[in-house]
Order: C-alpha cells, then structure tokens, then sequence
C-alpha cells in the first residue's frame, strides 16, 4: 500500500496533543487519545514521537510560544523608554486574558517537569529567554528574580481563581527592579 504523502501530520499530531492535554488533562494524554483526536492511524503518532515524553515535550516547547506571541505582539520588551515594571505587568496580563486553557495547559506541562525528567530543559526555556531578553534592561540577577515572581503571580492567579492585579503585579516588579538599582 503507498503511503499517503502528509507533510502537515506531525503538527496535526502536536496541535491534537494539546486539544487533548486541554480537554481531559496530561493524564489523559496517550498515543491512542492523540491518534484519535488528529484523525491519524496510532502508527503515525508514535513515528513522530518515540515516546509520550517526546510528544509532551513538542507540545510544551509548541505552548511556550505563547507568551513569546505576547511580548513580540508589544514590543515593549526593547524600548528603554517604557517603564519596565509596567511593561512587565501588561505582558502578563495580556497573556493571563487570552485563551485560559493553552496558559493552564503551558503550566501543567511545565509542572509535570518535576516527575518528567524529559520535559526539564523546555520547561526552564521559558525562563532562560525571558531572562536573556530582561538582561537588556537590567542585570541578569534582577532578571531571573523578575521572571520567578512572574511566574509565582502566574500560579497564583491560576490556581487561586483569583483575578489577575496588574496594579499590584507592577508595583512588585518595581520592587524588585528597585531594589537593584
């Protein structure tokens, strides 16, 4: 039988990974729950991704791009006349209003790290860029400390249910910017 020429299934196959993860959560994350929701035979999924881990590792890496889609759409990141703090806030709450599901979903990938040894280098991209790009405005000590509170503001307000303060957000990051001055 000749194979059917797809050039687009391994996306097909990472984007119905992350539908799934969305849906039912990484415990319902299968080669076979993958297959089905991209309409693929199981055979493929698992010619594109060894492992589930591999599988969880494109999605993530694929998730991550999300917060990077915020701060290009900006620009702000690069602008030496904008307030960082207040730059910084408004990047998360932008990211924090939009599609709920693919920021919980980054965050369970990214907790899923600690028993997923696999998932440990995309899962500390996030921070790694983001730092790289703060180290611009300010050290890279102030920069890392930046990016851990806006990832503690980010599980705070996702797990809490509680609204998102940008108010606060911008006040704490200009502590810590501050601070360092």
């Amino acid at each position: 039988m000749a194979r059917r020429y797809d050039p687009e299934r391994r996306q097909r196959i990472i984007d119905a990974a992350i539908r799934v993860a969305g849906q039912k959560g990484l415990a319902g994350l299968s080669h076979r729950s993958v297959a089905a929701e991209a309409d693929v035979p199981l055979g493929s999924t698992t010619y594109h991704f060894k492992t589930l881990d591999e599988l969880m590792v494109a999605a993530l890496r694929q998730a991550n791009e999300g917060f990077d889609k915020v701060i290009a759409s900006r620009g702000g990141l690069a602008g030496p006349r904008t307030e960082l703090a207040a730059e910084l806030a408004g990047l998360l709450g932008e990211w924090l209003a939009g599609e709920r599901t693919g920021v919980e979903l980054e965050y369970e990938l990214y907790l899923a790290a600690l028993r997923r040894p696999a998932l440990r280098p995309v899962a500390a991209e996030w921070a790694d860029d983001l730092a790289a790009r703060l180290t611009a405005r300010t050290d890279p000590v102030t920069a890392r400390a930046l990016v851990a509170l806006m990832d503690g503001i980010c599980l705070q307000v996702l797990l809490t249910g509680t609204s998102y303060d940008e108010e606060y957000a911008r006040q704490m990051l200009a502590r810590i910017i501050d601070g360092a001055a």
